[in-house]
């Protein structure tokens, strides 16, 4: 029985969910027209494919719901429309439900907290809106809810109560204040915006763990500007910090790339923004150098401090987290694989540890827990 002891002290640990929960991988690959999927290892980071699921010319965002059941992408080649698949629980095979149209091009979507609507922003048709999901887990056409931004909506983001949505402005350098409604309905908070850094393009923004603060990432500026966020979803802009990178590569400041664009100068074209979930670290994404830069998160302040800079993919669109704040995974426009890379608890400094295959164009990342 001796023997035994020290076995049955060790089986609450071998049992808990993070040991034993499957992590998958979902990459969109818009030239090749397929979502790819793989397995985490959660102890290596390693990256098993497990095959390509079609999904439909130039398949961009992806979003998951809630619980992880189901898997939404956007088409963003006419007719446009989101596609709905159940996700298999054991190997990550995605299983098509329907394919719902919309009546614009959609660069982010998202679901609200509650699974029960998808959100998007529109870049073309300068538009935020909500779409119902059925009980079946199934994006219908029926729009809940519909806000005109301005120029150039690039990303919506729910914050953790689930009333207040922050809309990334890029044409019009704002960050959009708004709130969702119960029934789905898009309103404006006070005068709807807080203005940004001119010329910057406002483009994603990630909320703080803790719901306090949000942090937008510029397009054209590489800046990354900290917001504090009052009860009724108001912002208020607390502090921002310069492109980290700009310098080393020799990059000028971006402009808005419209259909054809075509200039062989070195610009900041800064694309993705990311918070670990434990709130310790936040990273940012710029294609032209194919770089991630990494700041580690004041706990109290919500204030960053760069830690480095690391290239990763070509010209990398989207990166994601995994739960445990353990691993990042990088996509690249450019790139024939996406990369894993640990994430140091006590530094955040990043190191690559696997790669695997991955579609052309490959470009959204998004992780399912099971």
């Amino acid at each position: 029985m001796a023997g035994i002891k020290p076995l049955l002290a060790l089986l609450p640990l071998l049992c808990s969910a993070p040991l034993w929960a499957s992590t998958f991988v979902y990459v969109s690959n818009a030239d090749s027209g397929s979502v790819s999927r793989y397995q985490l290892n959660q102890h290596s980071g390693a990256l098993k494919w497990l095959g390509d699921t079609p999904a439909g010319k130039k398949i961009m965002p992806l979003a998951a719901s809630p619980d992880g059941k189901h898997l939404y992408g956007a088409l963003r080649s006419p007719p446009y429309s989101i596609v709905s698949w159940r996700v298999n629980r054991q190997n990550g095979a995605l299983d098509k439900q329907a394919v719902a149209p919309v009546d614009a091009s959609f660069p982010f979507i998202t679901t609200d907290k509650t699974g029960r609507y998808l959100l998007a922003a529109s870049y073309d048709s300068d538009i935020v809106t909500s779409n119902r999901i059925d009980p079946q887990g199934i994006v219908t056409a029926n729009v809940t809810g519909r806000f005109h931004t301005g120029p150039h909506a690039h990303s919506v983001i729910p914050d953790a109560s689930n009333h207040s949505l922050y809309v990334g402005n890029l044409g019009a350098d704002r960050l959009l204040q708004l709130t969702l409604s119960d029934q789905g309905g898009i309103t404006p908070v006070g005068k709807g915006y807080v203005a940004g850094e001119k010329n910057s393009g406002a483009r994603h923004s990630v909320m703080s763990p803790d719901n306090r603060f949000v942090y937008n990432l510029a397009e054209m500026s590489g800046t990354v500007t900290q917001y504090s966020r009052a009860a009724d979803g108001a912002l208020k802009e607390v502090q921002r910090w310069p492109n980290a990178v700009a310098e080393k590569y020799g990059l000028q400041h971006g402009v808005q790339r419209p259909a054809g664009y075509s200039d062989p100068t070195p610009r900041i074209w800064a694309a993705d923004i990311q918070i670990t979930p434990n709130g310790h670290f936040l990273y940012v994404t710029e294609r032209t150098s194919s770089t991630v830069s990494g700041y580690r998160v004041d706990p109290s302040s919500g204030a960053l401090s760069l830690i480095g800079s690391w290239r990763v993919e070509k010209q990398p669109r989207s990166i994601a987290i995994d739960a445990q704040s353990q691993w990042l995974i990088a996509s690249g426009e450019k790139s024939a694989v996406i990369g894993s890379y640990a994430i140091h608890p006590q530094s955040g400094a990043l190191q690559r540890v696997a790669e695997a295959p991955s579609g052309k164009g490959s470009n959204w990342v998004t992780l399912i827990s099971h």
